[in-house]
């Protein structure tokens, strides 16, 4: 199996994923990750059928690995099998405006990211910059203030201890802030550990496609706060992009009509990266296949083998599911609002 690993391959494994010992010296094979990794994973399947299911699947879940022909996320690959046991790839946090909530969530943060999860945030409920604090009788910092100390606390959190975090900050298109949410990440310094994204809404799309204005919104109760030409600021949007790669545009009210379960809350953020919308507190496990194994040589033409596509992505699917079952990510009290329970990294 090592053969097919290139030198590069092998330096990332012992960087990020092979254990180490107490004095910080590798202590296994990429073998034996694979090994560690398919036994942890198929325990699952012992819910569900006899010892020789589990022990099939073991043997199968390291076949896909061992050849890369499937690999799961980091989690899985750092922590499947250790003390930690975090295995899912990504979280979304809520944050609500108050200090309690701001904090605990960065606190929350903070034990997705040594574990090596990504954190993704809607920061669409913090009041804007100025407004009055009738608690305190000062004024609000905004929400790019508190994106920044969340910023500054994932610099210094490698995940899993073996690398940086990665954030989504996700800001409606309709909150007060948005211009500064805009292009924050234009000097090329601020917010390096996020992504960040803009909620826009049908409204605001159907405005900028007319070159009307929309209103910005206040985030408490609702109320109009000012107007902005919907077209200005789509080009502002585009050209910031352009200029930093950032924002990218998240269409949250086309997420919330394909939202499965609209009981259980409304989605406003997505993981780091943007490919799963996901409820406050909901966490994703992601797998990726290696579609140039999937190739068969036929008249020395390469040809997809979809048989072999096929049953890979079952047991794919089967392996994400299993993942779901042993992954001890939260307590099993679930509050209204739930803190993470997530063991130790080592």
């Amino acid at each position: 199996m090592s053969d097919a690993l290139t030198k590069n391959a092998l330096a990332v494994l012992e960087a990020r994923y092979l254990r180490r010992g107490e004095c910080g010296a590798i202590t296994e094979t990429p073998s034996q990750l694979f090994e560690r990794v398919a036994r942890t994973i198929a325990d699952a399947e012992l819910l569900y059928g006899p010892v020789a299911m589990a022990r099939r699947y073991e043997e199968r879940f390291h076949q896909m690995m061992a050849s890369l022909e499937f690999l799961p996320n980091s989690p899985t690959l750092m922590n499947a099998g250790t003390r930690s046991g975090q295995l899912s790839a990504c979280f979304v946090l809520p944050i609500e405006d108050t200090i309690e909530s701001i904090f605990g969530t960065l606190r929350d943060m903070a034990l997705v990211q040594r574990t090596g999860g990504g954190t993704g945030f809607s920061f669409s409920h913090l009041r804007p910059e100025g407004d009055f604090i009738s608690s305190t009788g000062g004024s609000a910092s905004g929400p790019v203030s508190f994106m920044k100390i969340y910023d500054c606390a994932t610099e210094n959190i490698k995940q899993g201890g073996k690398r940086r975090g990665a954030n989504m900050g996700v800001l409606r298109v309709d909150h007060p802030d948005i211009e500064q949410f805009i292009k924050v990440k234009l000097d090329g310094k601020t917010l390096r550990n996020f992504n960040i994204s803009v909620g826009v809404t049908d409204a605001f799309m159907k405005a900028a496609e007319k070159g009307e204005e929309f209103p910005l919104l206040h985030p408490f109760d609702g109320r109009v706060v000012g107007r902005r030409d919907a077209r200005k600021t789509f080009e502002a949007i585009c050209h910031a992009a352009w200029e930093s790669g950032d924002p990218g545009l998240i269409f949250i009210d086309a997420i919330a009509r394909r939202n499965p379960t609209p009981g259980l809350g409304e989605i406003e953020s997505t993981n780091p990266c943007g490919e799963v919308p996901l409820l406050p507190y909901e966490s994703c496990n992601l797998g990726s296949i290696n579609l140039a194994r999937m190739l068969s040589n036929i008249d020395n033409a390469p040809v997809v083998d979809w048989n072999k596509l096929r049953a890979l992505v079952h047991d794919a699917v089967r392996f994400l599911d299993d993942v779901i079952s042993v992954n001890p990510i939260f307590s099993s009290t679930r509050s209204r609002k739930p803190r993470l329970a997530i063991g130790r990294s080592d």
